[in-house]
Order: C-alpha cells, then sequence, then structure tokens
C-alpha cells in the first residue's frame, strides 16, 4: 500500500489514541449522543443535545470534536450528521457485538498484552478471576461481561446454523454428539430440526451447566444428555457410538498441538461410518475485509483472555491437521448461507 509520509504519521496518531477514542465512541453510544443525531436527520445541534441529554456544553463539544476527527459525524452549518461510518457504530450489528465484546471482554485485561504474548499464557483473565482459561470461569463471569461473550459467540454461529443443519442432517443421524456444545444452542436446533435425532453435548462441567438450563427451558432432557469432559485432559475419551461428531468454532480455541490432540481423540472415537462436521470462520477465505479484520483482531483475544495458545485460524491449516490425525476431509462448504463460516466435512482415512 503506497501512502505518504504526511497520511503514514496520520494513522499513526490513530492507533497512538485509539484506546481513549474507543471509549468515546463507547460514551456517545451509552449516553444516547449518537442515536439523538441519528434521529434528527441532519438537524442536531450542539445545544439541542446539551438540553435534551442532559450533559454539559463541555461534554457534548469534547465527545463531538473526536466525532469530528474520526469521520463519525459531519458538521455542516452547525447542524451535525452522522456519516457512513457513524451510522454503522450505530446500527451494525457486527460493529455492536464487536464493540461491545471488546468493552466489555478484553479492555481492561488486553493491558496484560504483551505479558501473554511472552509466556502464552491468558495474562488478563486474571481481571476476571483466577483461572486458567476463560472457559472454567465463563459461568462464573458477572452478567455483562458473559451476555457480551455469548452475544459475541453467538453472532459468528448463528447465522451458519440454517444452512449447517441442511449438511449435517444430509444423512440422517440417528447420534449426535456436540462437543463444545456450551450453551446448547445448536443441539436445541437439532432437535427442532430432526425428530429422531438425539444428541450428546461434550463440554467443561461450567458449560454443562449452563446447557442443562437451556434444554430443561426447551423440555429436551430426554433426547440431550450431557457428558463432562475436558479435551486438554488426553486421558478423557470421546466416547464411541457417534453417527456424527460435530464442532462449532470450538478448535479455535486451542493451539494447534491441542486442536491435534483433540481429533486424534475425535478419529479414536470414530467408526467407519462416523462424520466429523468441523464448522469455523477462517481467515483466509473471507470476502470482505471487515471479516477478516475482525477475526484476524479476535485472536488477541485469545492471546490475552482466552488461553494464550489459540487464534483464528487459516483453512490450509486445519486440513494439514486433519490429515495427521487420521482422517480426511471428504467435502468443504465454504461460507455456508449468510456468514463467515466453512464447514469441513471429514472421515476416517
Amino acid at each position: 500500500m503506497k501512502i505518504s509520509a504526511i497520511d503514514a504519521k496520520f494513522e499513526a496518531q490513530k492507533i497512538a489514541f485509539a484506546p481513549i477514542t474507543f471509549q468515546a465512541i463507547m460514551a456517545m453510544k451509552n449516553l444516547g449522543v449518537m442515536e439523538y443525531i441519528y434521529n434528527k436527520r441532519g438537524k442536531a445541534t450542539t445545544q439541542g443535545l446539551v438540553n435534551d441529554l442532559g450533559l454539559s456544553k463541555y461534554s457534548i463539544e469534547v465527545m463531538l470534536e473526536t466525532a469530528e476527527v474520526m469521520d463519525i459525524i459531519t458538521l455542516e452549518e452547525d447542524k451535525i450528521s452522522l456519516s457512513k461510518i457513524g451510522f454503522f457504530l450505530l446500527r451494525d450489528e457486527l460493529t455492536r457485538v464487536n464493540m461491545n465484546f471488546v468493552n466489555d471482554v478484553c479492555y481492561e485485561g488486553s493491558k496484560y498484552l504483551e505479558e501473554s504474548l511472552e509466556t502464552n499464557k491468558p495474562a488478563g483473565l486474571k481481571v476476571f478471576g483466577e483461572w486458567d482459561t476463560v472457559y472454567e470461569g465463563l459461568s462464573k463471569l458477572e452478567k455483562p461481561v458473559r451476555k457480551s461473550w455469548l452475544e459475541f459467540d453467538h453472532f459468528y454461529s448463528q447465522d451458519a446454523f440454517d444452512s449447517a443443519l441442511k449438511i449435517v442432517f444430509a444423512d440422517k443421524p440417528k447420534k449426535l454428539f456436540d462437543i463444545g456444545g456450551n450453551t446448547g444452542k445448536w443441539s436445541i436446533k437439532c432437535c427442532g430440526y430432526d425428530p429422531d435425532v438425539n444428541i450428546k453435548i461434550l463440554d467443561l462441567p461450567g458449560q454443562i451447566e449452563m446447557a442443562k438450563q437451556n434444554i430443561a427451558d426447551h423440555q429436551l432432557q430426554d433426547r440431550i444428555e450431557f457428558h463432562p469432559i475436558n479435551l486438554l485432559d488426553t486421558a478423557q475419551k470421546v466416547p464411541q457410538g457417534a453417527d456424527v461428531i460435530w464442532m462449532s468454532q470450538f478448535l479455535d480455541c486451542f493451539s494447534e498441538e491441542e486442536i491435534l490432540a483433540i481429533l486424534l481423540n475425535c478419529a479414536q472415537a470414530a467408526s467407519d461410518n462416523t462424520t466429523v462436521f468441523i464448522m469455523e470462520p477462517f481467515i483466509d477465505n473471507q470476502p470482505y475485509d471487515a471479516a477478516t479484520y475482525s477475526l484476524v483482531a479476535t485472536s488477541l483475544y485469545f492471546t490475552c483472555i482466552a488461553n494464550g495458545n489459540s487464534k483464528m485460524y487459516k483453512m490450509s491449516t486445519f486440513k494439514e491437521l486433519v490429515d495427521k490425525a487420521g482422517m480426511k476431509v471428504d467435502e468443504t462448504f465454504e461460507l455456508i448461507g449468510d456468514s463467515y463460516h466453512t464447514i469441513l466435512k471429514c472421515s476416517l482415512k
């Protein structure tokens, strides 16, 4: 990318002040400033914001001046409007979910990113509790933090689920193992899609407890059972008997070495008739820069908060790991539905 020295210096200042300007925009959203400007359709004024929102002129001016240099608002004859960037900050769901996740889950702990890079441990996780990984403490996080975490997790999978169901149930499996089932959202969808399927959710005990409540709320206890397991402990084996082993946005929570160990565990549990489905948002096949940027930046969350050693991966990396685990990729379903996700359909060699 060619860029002049003056423009490069300007871009460098954006990075230098990014942490505090991010908080300024969060404040504009939370205090209703952006919503007010949007609703006024080009007729908002500084004094109107002061009068209607009950904030001081000083506070309004500080936020507006910041937003203007960030190209989030435009000023024309003292009338304030949202720019296209401002519109996406206010109304775009991807942006909303990402901002809340960064603010509630990542922001405070990101101060310890350098330590995490030196130790390959989630040094920033200590702002929430003393756990080895965020997954161990997920059920114990404060509600606003857990809400933002779950919204982030679900946003990057829910648009793929409907298309994924058609792929997974093409051969009418009767027994499906949902590894890393989390809140049980996928398992519940499976039961709604096929009245004959039975599910086993495999996850850490804390996540199992969250899933149990959701399953009970949907009255699916007779079709969904639970198997607490820590797949980082190689002595704990995935049970046999599945027609389908399903892993959605699960393996990216681990290092390459750990992913290989988990795939080997799945391989020992599989028969010649078992299909292993892996659904992931890979960083090397996204159609839009916004998606690629979001996924690459998410790796820093894994480094600092989640576990210290995982990231968002390239599809080519996963295919190599599947091969090393004694399986093969039979079919690749890229960017299914209106989503960021690709499904790898795998089986034993």
